[in-house]
């Protein structure tokens, strides 16, 4: 099996995203996926989009949406970077800023960091998270070759407020600070007007979660136009058509209809905020969160006995069995009809 792979292939730990149930009868709350549609005029836009011009390559530059990007955020169109999802621009990322010195990261978050470290042979610093699993950023002004984490951080669901983000900026002048932004929307204060303080720092962005186009692959990154230029020139050494004519009309249209999304990121939001007490009424430990998920453990069961005990109802949540979260479940929130079934079936 391994005959033709070359080292650094045989040598990969790969990132093993959440299971995708061919049942169709599974309740879903393993991989943080938006439970509501997306805006009807995203399908609108996929339509009209669908038609003769798909003979013709996208535009490389991704016009339209880092358009509609910066103009949402305020911000010149050449600070916005587009890309294939999230988790490719984390790819393009790594490649072009970070090198031979160590890159901080909590010791729990993203295990996707991991992944993509030892593709790109970056060797990581984890710094450990409080106790109660909030960042220490006080443990991140030393010197390293790069600084990134979620905010909200993954998979615990806390988030780190503003202020504490621009005192690791202003310690950490001449080295590149990512803020992974993929859960920012559920709770989080957004870090992108920093970025016009701080030429060194990057938000990364996802239209996965809150936009409900986890199928569709798009995300953004927001920074100054130096940090810009340098995902370009790897982006375009890798392939300059990141987006197709499908993904860059829909997600224009989801960027310009704020009103929907704010309506279901609201309710999103009222559910866990109504499902939290719950838990915690039954004896469940639960983080607190500003995501669209909830990190929760109860002593009943060991962590993994509860995932497989829900996937034999039918409900699927995420499990990671590493040093201090073993017991944990990252438990995305659902409708309120699927919360309410899975509060009965863990109900005593």
């Amino acid at each position: 099996m391994t005959t033709f792979w070359n080292t650094r292939t045989g040598d990969l730990k790969p990132y093993v995203p959440g299971e995708q149930p061919r049942e169709e009868d599974c309740i879903k709350l393993n991989t943080n996926e938006n439970p509501y549609p997306p805006s009807p005029t995203v399908i609108e836009a996929i339509g009209q989009a669908a038609c003769a011009t798909l003979r013709l390559y996208p535009d490389p530059h991704c016009t339209i949406l880092r358009e509609a990007i910066a103009e949402h955020y305020r911000v010149k169109i050449e600070q916005v970077f587009a890309g294939n999802g999230s988790d490719e621009i984390l790819s393009y990322i790594f490649a072009a800023f970070f090198g031979r010195e160590p890159v901080l990261v909590p010791d729990i978050t993203y295990t996707f960091y991991a992944a993509l470290a030892q593709l790109w042979d970056v060797q990581l610093k984890a710094i450990p998270l409080a106790p109660d699993f909030s960042l220490e950023l006080a443990d991140y002004k030393k010197p390293c070759g790069g600084i990134i984490f979620p905010n909200p951080n993954a998979p615990t669901g806390r988030s780190c407020a503003l202020e504490a983000l621009r005192s690791v900026a202003d310690y950490q002048r001449t080295t590149v600070l990512v803020i992974d932004e993929a859960y920012g929307p559920f709770g989080s204060e957004s870090a992108v007007p920093l970025c016009a303080e701080y030429p060194q720092m990057l938000t990364v962005h996802t239209l996965s979660k809150a936009y409900a186009l986890a199928g569709l692959r798009v995300g953004f990154a927001i920074g100054s136009e130096q940090l810009i230029a340098g995902l370009c020139r790897v982006r375009d050494s890798f392939n300059s058509y990141t987006l197709d004519r499908l993904a860059l009309a829909a997600a224009s249209a989801a960027l310009k209809d704020q009103a929907y999304y704010r309506t279901v990121i609201d309710r999103i939001i009222k559910t866990r905020e109504r499902i939290a007490p719950l838990l915690r009424a039954q004896g469940w430990t639960v983080i607190p969160s500003q995501s669209n998920f909830l990190f929760i453990s109860h002593p009943q069961r060991r962590g993994i006995e509860w995932q497989r005990f829900l996937r034999e109802h039918k409900i699927l949540v995420r499990h990671f069995n590493m040093p201090r979260i073993s017991e944990f479940l990252r438990v995305t929130i659902g409708t309120d009809e699927q919360m309410d079934r899975f509060l009965d079936v863990i109900s005593p």
